[in-house]
């Protein structure tokens, strides 16, 4: 039986978890990369589909391949964060799905159907993004997702002659506290949501 977990895990987690736009210059680990992309697959996404594709963006010749798609605003903590993740998206991911989901021809459900592509591909790998955030905060890593770049200059750069569309960006290393902003408002239970 699952047990709650305690409030310092929850604030490491959630509460305390802030999006860092400035960075220490300490490295994340090959190790790190692997525990990141390990915990991301086991989320679960609509029929274990696993449409997530992830370029982790370290080097400086890849961050200067990334850097002309930027918007503005988000170039200077791109740059120095150790790792930036482009978390993809493949709209092929179902000519996996007799490997992922072996239970039933789940192929056949997508194979032609692009508008249900394209939603379950765009859906699952959000799912699989938030996942690689939350593994990275129960890793002891910060985090600053993104989406202000140009995604279909990225595709072209990393992801040129695949299905694979870019979905958002995430920053990933240890966070300088003395660049973040005050935290912004969140809404209260009876603003957004509702038992019926």
């Amino acid at each position: 039986m699952n047990t709650p977990l305690n409030d310092d895990t929850l604030k490491q987690l959630f509460t305390d978890a802030r999006t860092h736009n400035g960075w220490l210059d300490k490295p994340v680990s090959p190790e790190q990369i692997r525990q990141l992309h390990e915990l991301t697959v086991m989320g679960p996404t609509a029929a274990n589909s696993q449409p997530v594709r992830l370029v982790f963006v370290q080097s400086p010749e890849a961050k200067a391949r990334l850097k002309p798609f930027l918007a503005p605003g988000n170039v200077d903590k791109t740059m120095s964060a150790p790792v930036t993740v482009i978390v993809g998206a493949d709209h092929a991911f179902y000519e996996q799905l007799p490997t992922f989901f072996p239970h039933a021809d789940a192929r056949s459900w997508f194979v032609g159907n692009d508008e249900l592509i394209k939603t379950t591909a765009m859906r699952n790998s959000s799912l699989q993004g938030a996942y690689l955030i939350m593994a990275a905060r129960a890793l002891g890593l910060d985090t600053g997702a993104m989406s202000g770049f140009d995604a279909p200059g990225v595709d072209a750069e990393f992801f040129a002659g695949t299905a694979i569309k870019s979905n958002f960006l995430v920053n990933i290393g240890y966070g300088d506290a003395s660049k973040l902003f005050p935290r912004s408002p969140r809404p209260g239970f009876d603003d957004f949501a509702r038992v019926i």
